[in-house]
């Protein structure tokens, strides 16, 4: 997907610091301060444009969520949604991603969820995947025992190749389902991308894996 720049999102951004927030690495270990309360934080990593994230938040008052995206000309969008929505449980941070244990201490984190994914197609781009090895690493060292991934997507092929991907670590999963729209699960919050692909007809994979180091 190409990205219109947007010259002002830079300034938008560091205007709103209340929403995104500005040197994150200096709130490593410190998250529920920066909330004000004990409750759960739960990540998601590739936030786009803010739908999941916010919805989330608002369906889950008692939850604290954090939307990660590195492309300050997409994170905007999240931030527009997010000063109309008022939500106190939520912040973005626009940063990138392979530096998550830079911005998160162990075990503060309760949940990752991957919506959507770049599914990274050719071979030699593999190590970019959200579900290869050292990503699953990654979540690994932030999250609590027991901690679980919560993964959509409409790409089979990037579906199938992260169903390996956590076999091969060791998470049990918990949760599949290969058609989720004509599934009997519930709850289920749509992203902007699910919307579109799900209005075509494409289905829907989900799978929610958890870490086995309790």
């Amino acid at each position: 997907m190409r990205l219109r720049h947007k010259p002002w999102a830079s300034e938008k951004i560091s205007e709103n610091p209340q929403y995104v927030v500005a040197q994150p690495e200096e709130k490593k270990g410190n998250w529920n301060e920066v909330f004000g309360n004990d409750n759960p934080i739960h990540i998601e990593v590739g936030t786009g444009k803010g739908q999941f994230v916010t919805e989330m938040a608002r369906a889950n008052p008692d939850v604290n969520y954090i939307g990660i995206e590195l492309y300050e000309s997409v994170i905007v969008t999240a931030l527009d949604r997010l000063i109309e929505a008022e939500l106190p449980n939520v912040k973005l941070l626009n940063v990138d991603a392979r530096n998550l244990t830079d911005f998160f201490g162990t075990e503060e984190v309760g949940r990752v969820y991957l919506n959507f994914s770049d599914p990274w197609p050719k071979n030699r781009h593999e190590k970019r995947r959200l579900t290869y090895k050292t990503f699953l690493k990654l979540y690994e060292d932030i999250l609590i025992k027991g901690g679980e991934i919560h993964f959509k997507t409409d790409n089979q092929g990037l579906f199938e190749y992260s169903l390996m991907s956590f076999s091969w670590y060791g998470l049990h999963l918990k949760f599949l389902s290969l058609d989720l729209h004509n599934s009997d699960f519930e709850g289920n919050i749509m992203t902007e991308y699910e919307e579109k692909f799900s209005a075509k007809g494409q289905r829907i994979y989900r799978v929610e894996a958890q870490y086995q180091n309790q």
